[in-house]
């Protein structure tokens, strides 16, 4: 049974409908796919609706942006209850500094590289969640840059004159507000050193002790000697281990299944849902 339990749609920061991420993902082998658009469950019904139609199982999940002493970690929530009060308020006020966020990017770069608002929204599909890459898309359409890759290696990376941040929900209660949500709460690509998040284990430790449910153990962004370490704390913890993508479509190198999450981690992760949201498996 192959699972990929991370990918996007065009309702944040990847290229394809909802649809068409789960019909990709019936091309490309899996057996279960979930959908985890960052801070909005907005693409849920549609890709529900592709997966019972292609006959592969469906995961609903969000990704949830978090920090801490100004590092960014991103909190994978599954089966969530996408009407509870809490969970909506965190994620419509991420969605709006994101907005404005991007504006103000767009306000130190039109000097540079001409890059106007109008530009960005070009590429935003309609309620979708704006984020950084919607930014590097836009930079490509101009042409200021040649793809995503090197519009964040010139002009969009953490640190750059052009950076600015964005409100983000500490970790613990993020974890707090998915289990309140009835979800289950997963630690994404904890120990990501190519993207330079990596996350202290003193952060992870008091996760775990609000009720972290699971950690992204194999990820393209973890090399070997951080999947070991991922594998052990999970290990140590008796947390949840997965496997996934992060499937953006085009918009990163990341392809549909090439991490999966074993059949009895996922059911184990079913197992501990508790609220009204269910997943598809045929």
């Amino acid at each position: 049974m192959r699972i990929d339990l991370h990918t996007h749609s065009i309702e944040s920061d990847g290229t394809q409908t909802p649809a068409d991420v789960i019909r990709s993902a019936q091309e490309a082998g899996l057996d279960v796919v979930a959908l985890t658009d960052h801070d909005t469950t907005s693409g849920w019904e549609s890709a529900r609706s592709a997966a019972q139609d292609v006959g592969i199982g469906f995961v609903p999940g969000i990704e949830i942006s978090c920090e801490i002493d100004h590092l960014s970690l991103h909190l994978l929530g599954y089966l969530v209850d996408p009407q509870h009060s809490g969970l909506l308020g965190e994620m419509e006020k991420a969605r709006i500094s994101r907005e404005g966020r991007a504006m103000a990017m767009v306000d130190l770069l039109e000097p540079d590289t001409g890059l106007t608002w109008q530009h960005v929204q070009a590429q935003v599909a309609q309620g979708a969640t704006i984020g950084r890459p919607h930014i590097a898309d836009a930079l490509v359409q101009i042409g200021a840059v040649a793809d995503r890759a090197d519009a964040f290696d010139r002009f969009l990376f953490s640190g750059s004159k052009y950076h600015v941040g964005h409100y983000a929900v500490d970790p613990v209660r993020g974890v707090e507000l998915v289990l309140a949500a009835g979800g289950v709460p997963v630690l994404a690509h904890p120990f990501a050193h190519v993207t330079g998040r990596v996350v202290a284990d003193a952060t992870a430790e008091a996760m775990i002790e609000a009720g972290l449910a699971g950690i992204e153990v194999d990820h393209r962004d973890q090399g070997p000697a951080q999947r070991a370490h991922a594998l052990e704390y999970a290990t140590r913890h008796g947390l949840i281990r997965t496997g996934s993508s992060d499937y953006h479509g085009a918009g990163k190198p990341n392809r549909l299944g090439e991490n999966t999450t074993d059949r009895a981690e996922f059911e184990r992760l079913l197992a501990l849902a508790s609220g009204p949201t269910e997943a598809f498996v045929p």
